[in-house]
């Protein structure tokens, strides 16, 4: 696959015909570490409140939780933990969370979130590959028994570098915020001041949907400014109270919603530990919140609740949808509610992670059949996924990302690092298509896309097909080796409950005279469910392995 090409200035073609976009530099970018720019905001907001934890019933203005964030980060520091040195955090969200965020960027650690859904497995592999030397975390959450976790991995594992674990809410998470005692304030700010902007400040595990995740590490400046910039499209002020229901082991929840808060002197609200959609639409009422996030389930969740009248939302003004493309049936009833400044966001954990957005006062079109247009300080652009030539607008491609915002690297694995990272570019993987006013739209996976005889298929527009026969609840479609044409299309079905199941022949009498004859799937398969990953992703290599085995055909 070659480097990724920009449009070259003779080539006579201009960055309005050529799927190429620069975002706006008016404002410039924070040049600061988290800890400098905190510091700031509490200065200059120390009175209005920061953060509510509704489900712990507790509530800090900026000058309170700035002392609790300076006791976290000396107690870091009385623990012997080092700049660059690794601090894991398991826990589901909570106010300790948020506070080990700014503690750990305060005196340089590099925070190391750990998905609240992982099991034993994962965690050794996630302390292993991080070196993680220091464990924070709940004790338990739901069916997650933390505590024991950690005991049987420390017991059996091979996670050599953790020393040092501490259990919120126990005696081992006060004696760790004891030691705060004896490091000084003089010491805390010198070691602060020793800190860059450009410094590593978090890793987070990418959920691949093949072998183990990889550590996407982020500097204070790719985080902080994607913060920054996401809350200026929302058009924050510290007038705003942010209700977070996403997660914060995700960009979602620790950048997009703490950063994004913090940098503007908002407040961030913590409706519970884990989405609960009553507990987040009391939260909302109860906390006049002027901003509410969530992937598109989750808005679906809670405008379905039988009591969604009972809540007074009529303070929401704005908000972020991501995750995935929004309903436009969800999108009515947000505006229906007076909530007409909802934002739409994508991004991936390695562009910090927003790259695109839509801003406050976009159509509603917009809104539901895009993904926004360029971030602030970011170039992105479509290019032919196999010779990296920027493409025409119009055109469907790979979707690529430069600036700010692009990772440092996956931690301690180059070679993984430069297959996505050529020249500054990230290959995200996604594939878009971008329209003459710079608006993206997000349609699938290039890793999905089949090439059959010289045809390059993009699966989703077969699989929405495919959607439209009345008899098929669900469909993925895959590519398999063909030695004629490289690879053909194979087509997993999930039929309606009652229905006669459908063959290769019946799927290509439905679609002849609808699609291309090189898009109408070879091979079909009838299956009850899909094999997913435990982040809810369709593992569509184990589906292309099965189906090889299933089929009798040739490894290419």
């Amino acid at each position: 696959m070659s480097e990724p090409t920009v449009p070259a200035a003779d080539s006579g073609a201009t960055t309005e015909t050529l799927s190429y976009a620069v975002g706006p530099t008016d404002t410039p970018l924070l040049e600061q570490t988290i800890g400098d720019n905190f510091d700031a905001t509490v200065a200059k907001f120390g009175e209005r409140e920061a953060l509510v934890d509704v489900a712990q019933g507790k509530r800090w203005t900026y000058a309170e939780m700035a002392a609790d964030v300076d006791r976290v980060a000396k107690a870091f520091m009385a623990a012997g933990v080092q700049v660059g040195d690794r601090v894991g955090i398991w826990a589901p969200n909570c106010a300790e969370w948020t506070l080990v965020q700014y503690g750990t960027a305060k005196m340089g650690a590099i925070l190391v979130n750990v998905n609240p859904a992982y099991r034993t497995h994962e965690l050794e592999y996630v302390l292993r590959q991080s070196g993680i030397r220091t464990l924070v975390a709940a004790p338990s959450f739901k069916t997650s028994d933390y505590a024991a976790m950690i005991a049987e991995v420390r017991e059996g594992g091979d996670v050599p570098d953790l020393t040092q674990v501490y259990l919120f809410g126990t005696p081992s998470w006060e004696e760790f915020l004891a030691g705060a005692e004896s490091v000084s304030d003089e010491a805390l700010a010198e070691r602060q001041r020793s800190l860059r902007a450009s410094d590593p400040i978090n890793i987070q595990y990418t959920s691949g949907t093949t072998g183990f995740p990889k550590g996407a590490t982020l500097s204070h400046r790719n985080i902080l400014n994607n913060g920054f910039f996401v809350g200026e499209l929302c058009d924050y002020t510290e007038q705003d109270r942010v209700c977070i229901p996403v997660p914060f082991y995700h960009c979602f929840g620790m950048v997009m919603g703490n950063l994004a808060c913090t940098t503007h002197g908002a407040a961030m609200i913590i409706p519970a530990p884990g989405f609960d959609p009553a507990l987040t639409l009391q939260a909302v009422s109860d906390e006049k919140c002027t901003s509410l996030y969530g992937v598109p389930t989750m808005f679906i969740a809670e405008w379905a609740l039988p009591n969604l009248a009972d809540y007074d939302l009529s303070s929401v003004r704005t908000g972020i949808m991501a995750g995935s493309p929004c309903p436009a049936e969800m999108m009515k009833k947000l505006i229906a509610a007076g909530i007409d400044e909802m934002t739409i966001c994508y991004g991936m954990t390695e562009t910090s992670p927003v790259s695109t957005q839509t801003r406050t006062d976009d159509s509603f079109d917009n809104k539901v059949g895009t993904v926004g247009q360029v971030g602030p300080h970011l170039e992105i652009k479509v290019v032919d996924p196999v010779t990296g030539a920027t493409l025409p607008r119009g055109q469907a491609g790979e979707f690529c990302t430069k600036g700010y915002s692009v990772m440092l690297g996956y931690w301690e694995q180059p070679e993984k690092t430069a297959e996505v990272l050529q020249g500054g570019w990230m290959r995200t993987g996604d594939i878009a298509v971008m329209d003459e006013h710079g608006f993206v739209q997000i349609t699938g996976r290039i890793k999905d896309m089949v090439i059959r005889g010289g045809e390059n298929i993009y699966p989703r527009e077969i699989e929405e097909f495919l959607y439209t026969h009345p008899d098929i609840v669900d469909a993925q479609v895959i590519g398999v080796p063909d030695e004629k044409y490289g690879e053909e299309l194979c087509a997993w079905i999930r039929m309606r409950e009652g229905a006669a199941p459908l063959d290769a022949a019946a799927v290509r009498t439905f679609a002849t005279g609808k699609l291309a004859h090189y898009k109408i799937p070879r091979y079909v398969e009838i299956v009850e469910e899909f094999p997913m990953t435990v982040t809810g992703k369709i593992r569509k290599v184990e589906m292309r392995e099965k189906s090889i085995e299933h089929l009798g055909l040739r490894k290419p």
